[in-house]
């Protein structure tokens, strides 16, 4: 059986769902690396090294901010780390990370919602990204999960949310 790190009283679908953020947003982050080594996975190649630098920061920074997840069914999103200088060892408020994921989740729904609508709305067109249909392939399939980030984002927050703020029930102890 697959074990995974996780506090104890953590929900097994809460650390399942923690741990498959990181997992949704992988292969995106590959296929823009591909795309900055030159593989080619679009019509046209990327340009200039301020591109490439973007291009990978973007798929640095979104997969560190996916496993950030992870603090939600872990003792570090309980009690800061004791190595950070200052705050380290003092308890994590629910709210200092209920309110960042639940802005994050929301900016991701946004994101998602205005990439639909672009879809939808046939904006870009004629402005192909890819000019085959093994290039259609690899992007749908890379970027397919991205969708999933928000919904279990919000669902592991509520579960974090709900552990750390709702009392014990008297009858369960």
């Amino acid at each position: 059986m697959l074990k995974v790190a996780a506090l104890p009283d953590v929900p097994r679908w809460a650390v399942l769902a923690a741990h498959a953020v990181p997992l949704a947003t992988l292969p995106s982050g590959l296929w823009r690396v591909a795309l900055v080594a030159g593989l080619p996975v679009t019509a046209e190649p990327q340009r200039g090294a301020g591109e490439a630098a973007y291009i990978l920061m973007l798929s640095l920074v979104s997969e560190g901010l996916a496993l950030l997840t992870l603090g939600l069914v872990r003792g570090w999103g309980e009690v800061v780390p004791g190595w950070l200088p200052v705050i380290g060892g003092r308890p994590v408020r629910p709210l200092a990370a209920v309110v960042p994921a639940v802005l994050g989740a929301t900016g991701l729904f946004a994101i998602m919602g205005w990439a639909f609508y672009a879809q939808a709305a046939g904006l870009g067109e004629g402005q192909g990204v890819t000019d085959s249909a093994a290039q259609t392939a690899v992007l749908i399939g890379c970027y397919a999960p991205l969708p999933a980030w928000p919904l279990l984002l919000v669902a592991v927050t509520v579960a974090y949310y709900r552990r750390r703020t709702v009392p014990a029930s008297p009858l369960a102890a």
